[in-house]
């Protein structure tokens, strides 16, 4: 059994990735019962990726592809695929009888669609590739879909998992506002489970997909999604064996570490690699003060991130360095370092010329659960130690993304999914092309360097790995200097789950895979 141990963690965290060896044979029927936090604003993967309406968007909808714990591609929609050698045509061959969750068939004219209208208009990632490396898309046949490239694009094949490019039915959303469109409240899918009801507030209930073009599939009956908004009562919920399997994030570190050691549950680190996600400070840097760099560096010096991981997450990460995760593809340690001082601050201050009293600073936390809302307190706690005047300002997820869309913001906090390569989901947070109104996914901080413009082409671009390991490690340098971005912490999130349930984590985007294989024991 494949072993998930964080040592950082000093071993409390050792139970195997869930149902990774399985004696059994499946076994048709059951439900699972898992939690919602926060409520998602809706399910429409498409319009909105924030981590809940992943989770249940997951089990909705499908992309071309999806991957492996090693990054490497496997199929989804998408059966086959053929990359030309010049890298610049990407042929997919879709798989056979596959349906809309209303019937109608699914066809090489959805992904067209998804691809050239709808994600180019309404997804910040898709929108960016779609803009710099896409010249066309088209279907020769009814089960093959053509991309040609302007330019190779070397991420372009990891391009094509569940939140980067959900497929969406065209005939629900040709000729309609995207954004308005009724059916975005009964979304509509290829997946193995369907939205029976939505009761707000206390849960979503899916059930099996009849006609899932995977024959035999799925083994469970239904999904539910419980919506229990207090930190406390997840842990009791799951405890009692209201729920069965537990996210990272659905209960506080110190409930982690009890819970893993209940009889009958295991637990895994597993399942993230594609996303790695990193924690980071977003300064509207539009306006004075986050406008000046030298406060930026200053508002670093003045938070110990040690401190956060330690006892607002309780070891549940390592300290970030900068832009990229360590454990992703370029990282570079060799980045100006901002160790907790708060003198060097106040000097930063000082020679910037900023009169920190002269400044109310709103700070909206991520409305993800008590944690989140401890480290906006901390944080407001040492910018106040400035001279800032700081105030919290609560929103709930839908009005969170919505503010931060809007630039309605002065500091936030945000954390970056990075999809396996630095182009897709690393590069959109700095891109100048990338300042985009509607999303809150994209440069909403308003970071304008063309000399990282340039390096990130160069580096996406890039047919030799040593080019674009110079001009990524160019880039971390110049963006660590400038504080891009405020990076806190790597996250590591923890799987729990009952051992009755099987085959849960298979790849490397986790549980926000179709849970087609998932099973439980009788």
């Amino acid at each position: 059994m494949r072993l998930s141990v964080l040592a950082a963690l000093a071993g409390w965290l050792c139970a195997g990735a869930s149902g990774a060896v399985a004696q059994e044979a499946p076994v048709k029927g059951g439900t699972l019962n898992m939690i919602a936090q926060p409520e998602p604003p809706v399910l429409m993967v498409g319009l909105n990726t924030q981590g809940p309406t992943l989770y249940v968007g997951g089990q909705i909808y499908q992309s071309l592809l999806t991957y492996g714990t090693d990054l490497k591609p496997l199929p989804s929609l998408a059966k086959s695929w053929v990359i030309s050698d010049d890298g610049l045509t990407y042929t997919f061959t879709l798989q056979d009888n596959v349906k809309w969750h209303d019937g109608k068939p699914f066809s090489a004219d959805d992904v067209v669609f998804t691809a050239d209208k709808f994600l180019r208009e309404a997804h910040p990632r898709w929108r960016l590739i779609a803009t710099t490396y896409v010249d066309s898309i088209t279907a020769p046949a009814p089960n093959q879909v053509v991309f040609k490239l302007k330019t190779p694009f070397s991420a372009f094949i990891s391009a094509f998992e569940l939140s980067s490019f959900p497929i969406i039915p065209k005939h629900l959303y040709e000729g309609t506002d995207y954004r308005t469109n009724p059916a975005n409240q009964t979304p509509i899918g290829t997946g193995p489970f369907k939205l029976k009801e939505w009761k707000r507030g206390s849960y979503i209930h899916l059930v099996r997909n009849e006609d899932y073009w995977k024959p035999g599939k799925p083994y469970l009956d239904e999904l539910y999604f419980r919506i229990i908004p207090d930190s406390a009562s997840r842990a009791v919920a799951f405890e009692k064996g209201t729920v069965d399997v537990l996210r990272g994030g659905d209960v506080e570190g110190f409930e982690v570490r009890r819970l893993v050691k209940l009889p009958e549950v295991e637990n895994t680190t597993s399942g993230w690699e594609n996303y790695a996600p990193l924690v980071f400070m977003q300064m509207n840097q539009r306006t004075l003060p986050f406008s000046d760099k030298r406060v930026r560096q200053a508002i670093m010096h003045a938070i110990d991130r040690e401190f956060i991981v330690k006892n607002v997450f309780f070891g549940l990460g390592k300290v970030a360095t900068g832009p990229f995760a360590s454990s992703t593809m370029y990282y570079t340690p060799d980045v100006p370092a901002y160790p907790f001082d708060l003198p060097k601050a106040k000097k930063l201050l000082a020679d910037a010329g900023i009169k920190p009293g002269d400044y109310t600073i709103r700070l909206m936390p991520l409305p993800y659960g008590a944690a989140w809302d401890r480290m906006s307190e901390y944080i407001k706690q040492q910018i106040e130690q400035l001279g800032f005047k700081v105030v919290i300002q609560g929103v709930d997820a839908g009005g969170w993304s919505q503010k931060l869309a809007d630039f309605d913001f002065d500091l936030t906090f945000n954390f970056t999914y990075q999809y396996g390569d630095p182009a897709l989901g690393v590069a959109r947070h700095y891109l100048s092309n990338n300042v985009v109104k509607g999303t809150p996914y994209g440069n909403n901080q308003n970071y304008l360097n063309p000399k990282v413009d340039e390096l990130f082409a160069t580096a996406a671009g890039a047919v030799s790995k040593d080019v674009a390991t110079k001009a990524y490690t160019e880039a971390q340098k110049i963006l660590v200097d400038d504080v891009a971005l405020g990076w806190l912490y790597e996250m590591q999130n923890v799987t729990i789950n009952r051992k009755k349930v099987k085959n849960l984590v298979r790849t490397g985007i986790g549980l926000n895979e179709s849970m087609d294989e998932a099973w439980i024991s009788k």
